[in-house]
């Protein structure tokens, strides 16, 4: 088993310690945002920007982090995100971030760009009885037919819902990427999207968009929203919600869940900190959905902030592939046990015994 390097304690540490050790191509990928990265940045000041209000002599004995999410009880509210071509960062790629994800009592979300099969990831941890969520991201293809089959190879092999991504009907302009002039490697792709018919050719006129007038054919719209619901008995959670209208209308599909995300800072440059969306959503849609979040959260006190907010869970992109990247299964591990103990911490240094049962003003009077 691969050892932690020393000196790595936090998650940034993990981050710098990976810029060491992904090559050029691979960091690109996995560290950069789009454009000038101002959405990138911005997640990460605006959890730092909120002031916590502790409270002082409260009970704390019998504390815990447990959570309730989709009828599930969790361990804790963390959930490792979708990020795609782990294998880059690892040779045991989504595989090692699974199992660690299981050993830590996390939830995981597997990509759909996926590097290794879906089925082997579910496989590997569906039967460990102490482990959290196991979910399946989901980029629709322009396809049907196969969409509904990719759907059902994902049911079949013990996934509980599907996370649509929303926000990205194209990719943003990510210039980080540009600049390394990324490729993947040979030997890595994503496999679960083999044998995806591909896209009927379009004939542009003079004056057309290869954008707007080709791809953007294919984006999906809330009509395959609709129909993914009815093609699934899986519930179906929308990430990538901003806007507070977007969520009443994931609402009134009787959506499973919503994810406030800004896809990480990597597609729409400028869009809002996902800590600034956060309230805004919640307070659109007033309990009635599960809330996640996503986007710039690093320590445990950023948990903390973000269920004062009123997300249920939040999740986790960045950190744990660099921790992958550092040292495997382990390394995501560990990154995994630093976020749980620093929230334990917060807790008990703000006087919240349970995350059921926040302190009025724990984030004080005006935040964020």
């Amino acid at each position: 088993m691969t050892a932690l390097p020393p000196g790595v304690v936090t998650l940034d540490d993990h981050a710098a310690h990976a810029r060491t050790v992904l090559d050029a191509n691979a960091w690109a990928y996995f560290a950069g945002g789009a454009a000038d990265e101002i959405a990138l940045a911005a997640n990460r000041s605006a959890w730092n920007a909120m002031r916590l209000h502790p409270r002082v002599l409260r009970p704390l004995a019998g504390g815990h982090t447990r959570v309730s999410l989709l009828g599930r009880s969790l361990a804790h509210p963390i959930l490792l995100a979708p990020v795609a071509f782990q294998r880059m960062a690892h040779p045991d790629g989504e595989l090692a971030s699974a199992v660690a994800a299981a050993a830590q009592q996390a939830g995981f979300v597997l990509s759909t760009q996926a590097s290794q099969p879906l089925e082997s990831i579910a496989e590997a941890v569906r039967d460990d009885p102490d482990r959290g969520p196991l979910w399946f991201q989901l980029y629709l293809q322009h396809d049907r037919g196969f969409n509904r089959e990719l759907v059902h190879r994902a049911e079949h092999a013990g996934y509980e819902a599907l996370v649509l991504t929303v926000d990205a009907p194209c990719h943003g302009a990510r210039d980080r990427e540009r600049r390394a002039n990324f490729r993947l490697p040979a030997g890595i792709s994503a496999v679960n999207l083999a044998g995806l018919p591909p896209r009927p050719a379009s004939a542009l006129q003079p004056g057309q968009s290869a954008l707007f007038d080709d791809l953007l054919r294919d984006a999906p719209g809330w009509d395959d929203v609709a129909w993914l619901q009815a093609n699934t008995r899986l519930p179906v959670i929308l990430k990538g919600i901003l806007h507070p209208d977007d969520a009443r209308q994931a609402a009134s599909l009787q959506a499973g869940g919503v994810i406030v995300s800004n896809h990480g800072g990597r597609t729409l440059d400028s869009a809002p900190p996902t800590a600034e969306a956060l309230p805004r959503i919640a307070d659109a849609l007033a309990g009635a959905l599960p809330l996640l979040v996503d986007g710039g959260i690093r320590r445990g006190t950023d948990i903390l902030k973000a269920m004062a907010l009123g997300a249920n869970a939040v999740l986790v992109g960045k950190p744990y592939v660099f921790g992958l990247a550092n040292a495997g299964a382990l390394g995501v591990a560990h990154v995994l046990r630093l976020l749980r103990d620093e929230l334990e911490i917060a807790m008990a240094l703000c006087g919240c015994a349970t995350l059921d049962d926040l302190p009025a003003g724990l984030l004080g009077a005006g935040q964020p």
